[in-house]
């Protein structure tokens, strides 16, 4: 399925049409020069979310000047990774209510999403503090369906970030979860500039290379228990350490024929190619390339473990 690509002519909050009612959840968008994305992310919420929060990390284009035109509050807060940023929404931003919708600003919220988020107010079960919905991927303007994705709806009071990763992000939640109907679109348009994507990806690539060193060593650990029958967080976790497990340089051939054949990637024609062929394979043969040199730094003490968690580890940004 192709997207067209949202207009660029923003609406005021008080003037969009949509949903009359409010819904008692607070929406916050993580933002980082996202002029290009942040207006159909926020109108996404607006008029069903009375408690819109951007957190800008230092946007010198026109990303604060569209947030104020859409969002409740605007906060600023420099970026060191998701984990370190999503701390600072849970212990910093006054959210008016206790469940926490976060949302990159490259996100757009359905509506099948907001009416299974409504139902679930309506009949609340008590013990569950996170909710898993689908999260769907677009690349080049085309939908990558065989990537799976989730994002999360969480009770912010009882729910804490897990703080195992240096790339992605998880939560941690003592009860049972549940699952939401409806999705997000994350379609970022600066992507259609393929140099972009690489770029991101070279700068993802390195931080997975060093998260892979600091793993080994001890000196990074999920608090998360892998289990492959268990909840998206635990099963990826549990996937990861088989990952970590397989050779370098070989693992790369072995994911992108997981993904393009078992998991019907060749089904997306062209874009889908291309779109796996870059990720799951060029990406992850780069991030091997990176763990390799690494080593190798390692090895010849041009670099200690130390070094790389005291510059990259999440200690370094408390």
């Amino acid at each position: 399925m192709k997207h067209q690509e949202p207009s660029n002519i923003e609406e005021p909050l008080s003037d969009r049409e949509g949903p009359r009612h409010l819904v008692n959840v607070s929406v916050v968008v993580l933002t980082h020069m996202e002029e290009a994305n942040i207006a159909s992310c926020l109108r996404s919420v607006a008029g069903w979310a009375d408690d819109i929060h951007v957190v800008d990390s230092g946007s010198s284009d026109r990303t604060l000047e569209i947030a104020e035109q859409f969002a409740h509050h605007v906060h600023r807060h420099a970026y060191v990774d998701h984990t370190t940023q999503i701390q600072y929404v849970l212990n910093e931003v006054p959210l008016r209510h206790d469940w926490l919708l976060l949302l990159d600003a490259d996100h757009v919220v359905t509506r099948e999403l907001q009416q299974s988020i409504d139902s679930m107010l309506l009949t609340e079960r008590s013990g569950i503090d996170l909710y898993y919905f689908p999260q769907v991927y677009v690349f080049q303007g085309q939908e990558i369906r065989s990537l799976k994705k989730w994002g999360r709806l969480i009770k912010h009071k009882n729910v804490k970030v897990e703080g195992g990763e240096l790339v992605d992000f998880r939560y941690l939640s003592k009860g049972p979860i549940g699952y939401l109907h409806g999705h997000v679109i994350e379609h970022n348009l600066k992507e259609n500039d393929l140099d972009f994507w690489i770029d991101k990806h070279q700068k993802f690539a390195s931080r997975m290379a060093i998260e892979e060193v600091l793993r080994r060593s001890g000196a990074l650990r999920w608090s998360i228990r892998p289990k492959l029958l268990g909840n998206p967080d635990e099963r990826l976790v549990w996937m990861k350490n088989r990952w970590y497990a397989l050779p370098l340089f070989v693992r790369p051939f072995i994911y992108f024929g997981y993904r393009y054949f078992w998991k019907l990637g060749f089904l997306e024609g062209k874009t889908g190619f291309v779109f796996h062929f870059l990720q799951a394979f060029w990406f992850r043969m780069v991030v091997d390339v990176k763990l390799a040199d690494l080593e190798r730094r390692l090895a010849s003490r041009d670099v200690t473990i130390a070094d790389l968690n005291r510059d990259f580890g999440h200690s370094a940004s408390s």
